[in-house]
């Protein structure tokens, strides 16, 4: 992946909706090229997808809540398939530390966020936080050639 892809790759995660012609004048290349590229990058499995932003709120959801949860192990051929047929289920990661599973959740009302909590509450103990707010709304990666694990400070 050269310097161009990873700038292909900028401009799409801004706006996965830029015309062929827009990233072509973007790049310097020709939108026949700018087309084989983002081909190339699809069959790579680098572009797993394209998705709209929505607001869950203007949808109704007004609660995101984050879940921590202490999957029992033997539970988890069981959790698994549960866990991904829940529409509220935003994420669910294998993490470290004192729980081995964090869950992202969006719910209308606290009561169905506790219905929800009770079900997985069968797979092992959990701890819950409710967001208020978000300081930094979900984004793309950053695409850099030079200082990628810098901060706008120059720090790390």
């Amino acid at each position: 992946m050269d310097r161009i892809d990873k700038k292909i790759l900028s401009l799409l995660q801004q706006n996965a909706r830029y015309p062929l012609k827009h990233l072509a004048s973007k790049v310097f290349l020709s939108s026949p090229a700018v087309s084989t590229r983002i081909e190339r990058m699809e069959k790579a499995g680098i572009i797993t997808g394209y998705h709209a932003s929505v607001d869950p709120i203007q949808l109704g959801y007004h609660i995101t809540a984050f879940i921590n949860m202490a999957l029992d192990p033997k539970e988890k051929e069981n959790f698994y398939p549960f866990v991904e047929d829940c529409p509220n289920v935003l994420e669910c990661n294998c993490v470290t530390g004192q729980y081995s599973m964090l869950l992202k959740v969006a719910f209308p009302s606290t009561m169905e966020l506790d219905t929800f909590i009770g079900h997985l509450q069968k797979y092992g103990n959990t701890q819950t936080q409710i967001v208020f707010s978000t300081a930094v709304k979900p984004r793309g990666i950053r695409i850099d050639t030079e200082d990628e694990y810098m901060l706008k400070d120059g720090s790390l």
